[in-house]
């Protein structure tokens, strides 16, 4: 008696171990990532490891984590908007990479200053921060008479 109810003990205990050892899931589908906050990578240095996103808020400067480079004109989603690592999704090519988001909701000139610390040399290979094309048809409306 004593031996099946230690036996059923040590189950339960396997059992209740068993399953609290989950891996976290990620998200692949891309009803998930659709939902999330879109950016388009507007300059990449895979040298150094850093790469900007131009989101609705502004330009946010993300460092790879994974070895996956993200080249500009891609579209990325993910959470854009705060301090942290994060999984990513990069539609362009269609798969889940891990970044660092170091600097958010810049402007322009400050991203530019924020590569210049991030990659001190990408100034002298004469690096230009692009912008998409939704950001350049919003500098053509308010500037057009």
């Amino acid at each position: 008696m004593k031996k099946i109810f230690t036996y059923s003990i040590v189950a339960a205990l396997g059992a209740v171990l068993f399953i609290s050892c989950a891996k976290e899931r990620v998200h692949n589908d891309n009803s998930y990532w659709l939902s999330q906050e879109k950016g388009n990578v507007v300059y990449s240095n895979n040298s150094c490891g850093y790469y900007v996103v131009e989101t609705n808020y502004g330009y946010t400067i993300i460092q790879n984590l994974d070895g996956s480079g993200s080249y500009e004109a891609d579209i990325m989603y993910g959470h854009f908007g705060g301090y942290g690592t994060r999984d990513l999704y990069n539609y362009t090519t269609g798969i889940v990479t891990r970044g660092d988001v170091v600097e958010y909701d810049l402007t322009y000139n400050e991203a530019a200053d924020a590569m210049d610390h991030y990659c001190p040399l990408g100034r002298a290979n004469g690096f230009r921060i692009g912008q998409s094309a939704t950001s350049q048809s919003k500098i053509l409306r308010t500037t057009a008479p």
